[in-house]
């Protein structure tokens, strides 16, 4: 199996002079769901080469097992040294794709229009894609064949409002994750703040926020494998 993830290359948290970038936990634990299962993973970002940690992720109160194995793998620091360029990928050498989250995918990533093309070519080819956290934001300008918001009227999920209000940065993010779903026609669906929360709808899969990635993962495999798990969490 060919596994394509998209990472963040943006870095600038909105004006607060902050850095951003991807959320570790949202690369590593599905990342080794994917290594471990014999995947072939490959790795993209709109800019290539090495794309930015938030730097927050990587304190002592969010590191986990897999973040820690992340770093003392060698070959899979590597990849991360050299993601090959977004606008270079095709769909038709993957068998399917998942965004990692962090913060920086509310810039690039939710506005990337070779993103937006990618996505609807995944979708087009009967292929199942999953995002997580705010890169559910990815999803703002994918349309379906006949031009509609691709989540009006999907059950979906990402980072929520009571999240985003946890972490202080209600009035920094370019738009909220759920406010926006909504706005698009969706069916919003969540659990408690930061409580593992995955819905499979068709062929997309939502993961509410770092701790639902490496449960996503394993939704997307079930689903790439022919075997379905439950919609919900």
């Amino acid at each position: 199996m060919k596994i394509l993830m998209v990472i963040t290359s943006h870095d600038q948290l909105g004006n607060t002079g902050r850095k951003t970038g991807f959320w570790l936990e949202e690369l590593a634990a599905p990342y080794f769901v994917f290594k471990d299962s014999g995947a072939e993973i490959t790795l993209a970002s709109p800019k290539g080469g090495r794309p930015p940690l938030d730097p927050k992720s990587n304190e002592p109160e969010f590191r986990t097992d897999l973040t820690l194995r992340f770093e003392a793998d060698a070959a899979a620091e590597a990849q991360l040294d050299k993601t090959v360029r977004l606008d270079s990928v095709r769909q038709q050498d993957f068998d399917t794709v998942f965004y990692p989250g962090g913060h920086g995918p509310m810039w690039d990533l939710a506005e990337d229009k070779d993103s937006v093309k990618l996505i609807e070519s995944f979708l087009a080819a009967g292929k199942t894609v999953a995002v997580v956290c705010h890169s559910t934001g990815a999803l703002r300008h994918v349309k379906t064949p006949d031009g509609k918001p691709l989540v009006q009227g999907k059950e979906v999920t990402g980072f929520t409002n009571g999240e985003e209000e946890d972490v202080g940065l209600t009035k920094v993010v370019p738009f909220l994750i759920e406010d926006e779903m909504l706005k698009l026609g969706a069916v919003f669906s969540k659990t408690a703040n930061w409580g593992v929360h995955v819905v499979t709808d068709g062929l997309l899969i939502t993961g509410q926020n770092p701790h639902s990635s490496g449960p996503a993962a394993e939704a997307l495999l079930a689903a790439v494998k022919g075997k379905p798990l439950a919609r919900a969490s």
